[in-house]
């Protein structure tokens, strides 16, 4: 089995870091499709801390989460990674997820010596398409 199929068969919480309060954006889409699938997803978005995204609360960074967090899938620029990274470690995430165009030699340094899996430039809604609905497709219109 493919190191990111185990992943999301194992892991089902994910703190989603810069995702938007507008449905159009990429990290909206990619988070209402993950919860379809049955993914618990906690945004994490300082500007919009304590308001709801897709039904879920706000957070403003990762360790605010007080609940079981898994993967941390991130849709920040590449510089912000390593930092995202910290935290993910302090919360004992077991995964670092960056997602596509997103890499940091630093931050994968960091989570693989904390025992964490580290994917980079990966998107999680079409790795899950891939390995569990045998759909190659990018963002489809969203729909109600």
């Amino acid at each position: 089995m493919s190191e990111i199929k185990n992943i999301l068969s194992k892991y089902k919480s994910i703190a989603m870091v810069g995702v938007s309060k507008d449905p159009k954006k990429t990290s909206t889409i990619v988070m209402k499709y993950m919860q379809d699938y049955g993914f618990k997803v906690y945004p994490v978005n300082p500007s919009a801390k304590g308001e709801k995204i897709l039904g879920e609360e706000v957070y403003a960074k990762v360790t605010d989460i007080n609940k079981n967090v898994e993967i941390v899938d991130v849709f920040r620029p590449s510089n912000e990674a390593y930092g995202i990274a910290e935290d993910a470690v302090k919360i004992g995430a077991k995964v670092l997820w960056l997602q596509l165009g997103i890499r940091d030699q630093k931050a994968k340094k960091l989570v693989e010596e904390n025992k964490m899996e580290y994917i980079e430039n990966k998107c999680t809604k079409m790795e899950y398409q891939k390995y569990f609905l045998k759909v190659r497709q990018a963002f489809p219109v969203l729909s109600d």
